[in-house]
C-alpha cells in the first residue's frame, strides 16, 4: 500500500494586499504600452506607408519611423513602391530557382490563345514588370487594381497581336510587338490613373497550337531555306561585282594609260623627225653620214657574227658558211 503525499497547507496564509496607487500606476503602464505599441510602426526602404484616419485617406509615409493615432483611429497599408512586381500570363511559376518549374492548366491556356491579323492562332506567353508609383491612386483609384491590371494587360497584347500577321508575332516583329504592347499598357494605365508604371514586357514564347506545329515548323524551315540562299547570293553578288568593277576599272586605266604613253611616243618621234629634217636641209651629205654611223652604232652590238671585207672582193658566199647559220 503506498503512502499518501500531502503538501502542508497553511489555512492562515493570506494574500498580500496592493495599494490603489501601485494598481493605478500598473494599469497606466499597461495602457501606455498598449497606446504606444499601437502608435509606432516602422516603415522598410522598399515601402511606403498609407495612413487611414477612420477610413479616409489621410497621408502617406515614407522609409522609416512613424508615429500615428492608436485604437484603430488611424490604419496603416504598406505599398511595396520599390519592389519590382511581375505578372505571367499564358503560364504560372509554381517553383522559382535556379531551375524554375512552371504549370498549365486551363485558366492559363484560354489566355494565351490568341488570333493574328492574318487569322491564324498562336499560343503566347509573356511577363509584364511592374512598380507601383502612386500608392494613393494604386489603393483608391481603382478597386481590385491588380486584377484590373491583368485584364488590361491582356487585352492590350490581344489587341497589339490582332494588328500583326503569324510571322511578324512568331519571328522577326516580336521586340517590336513587346514594345508597341508596353507602350499602349502605359497609356492606358495612365488614363485610368491606377498608379503603376510598367517597366517592361516580354514574350517568353510564342508558338502555334501543338496540332499545327509539324505544318507550321516545315513552312518555318522552307522561309529560313529561302532566306538562306537569298543571302548566300547576296553574299556572292557582294564578292564578284566588286571584283568585276575592280578588274574593269583597272584595265580601263591601264587603256588610257597605255594612249597616253603611244600619243606621248608619237608626238615625240613626230617632233624627232623635224629636227632631223631641218638639219637635214641645212647639211644632207653630213646628215645623211651621221645617220649612217648613228644606225650602224645602234645595230652592230646586236649581231653575233661579223665579217668585214672589200667591196670589190668577189666569190664570198663560200667564206659566209651559210649552211652553218641554217643548221643553227
Amino acid at each position: 500500500m503506498k503512502d499518501d503525499f500531502r503538501l502542508p497547507i497553511d489555512i492562515n496564509f493570506k494574500m498580500p494586499k496592493i495599494s490603489k496607487s501601485v494598481l493605478q500606476w500598473v494599469i497606466i503602464g499597461i495602457v501606455a504600452i498598449v497606446l504606444l505599441y499601437g502608435s509606432v510602426y516602422q516603415i522598410s526602404p522598399e515601402e511606403m506607408g498609407v495612413i487611414l484616419r477612420f477610413g479616409k485617406y489621410s497621408r502617406t509615409t515614407e522609409p522609416g519611423l512613424h508615429f500615428k493615432l492608436p485604437l484603430g483611429i488611424e490604419t496603416m497599408t504598406r505599398v511595396p513602391v520599390q519592389r519590382q512586381l511581375k505578372l505571367e500570363f499564358g503560364f504560372r511559376t509554381s517553383k522559382p530557382g535556379i531551375q524554375s518549374e512552371y504549370i498549365s492548366n486551363a485558366a492559363t491556356q484560354s489566355e494565351s490563345v490568341m488570333l493574328t491579323g492574318d487569322l491564324n492562332v498562336v499560343v503566347t506567353e509573356w511577363i509584364v514588370q511592374y512598380k507601383i508609383k502612386d500608392p494613393y491612386k494604386f489603393l483608391f483609384k481603382m478597386r481590385e487594381a491588380t486584377t484590373t491590371f491583368r485584364g488590361m494587360t491582356e487585352a492590350v497584347v490581344r489587341r497589339i497581336v490582332g494588328d500583326n500577321s503569324v510571322d511578324e508575332v512568331i519571328t522577326v516583329g516580336r521586340a517590336r510587338i513587346a514594345n508597341e504592347a508596353k507602350d499602349a499598357l502605359q497609356q492606358l494605365c495612365d488614363a485610368y490613373e491606377i498608379g503603376i508604371d510598367v517597366n517592361q514586357l516580354i514574350f517568353q514564347d510564342v508558338n502555334p497550337p501543338d496540332l499545327v506545329k509539324p505544318s507550321f515548323n516545315d513552312v518555318n524551315e522552307a522561309l529560313q531555306e529561302k532566306e538562306r540562299k537569298i543571302n548566300e547570293a547576296w553574299s556572292e553578288y557582294n564578292r564578284e561585282i566588286p571584283k568585276a568593277t575592280g578588274e574593269a576599272d583597272q584595265m580601263l586605266r591601264a587603256s588610257e594609260g597605255y594612249a597616253t604613253e603611244r600619243v606621248n611616243n608619237s608626238l615625240g618621234d613626230a617632233n624627232r623627225f623635224t629636227s632631223i629634217y631641218r638639219e637635214y636641209a641645212k647639211a644632207p651629205a653630213v646628215t645623211r653620214k651621221r645617220l649612217y654611223l648613228e644606225t650602224l652604232n645602234e645595230v652592230l652590238p646586236k649581231l653575233t657574227k661579223k665579217i668585214i671585207i672589200d667591196q670589190s672582193l668577189k666569190g664570198v658566199l663560200p667564206l659566209l658558211n651559210l649552211g652553218e647559220e641554217v643548221k643553227k
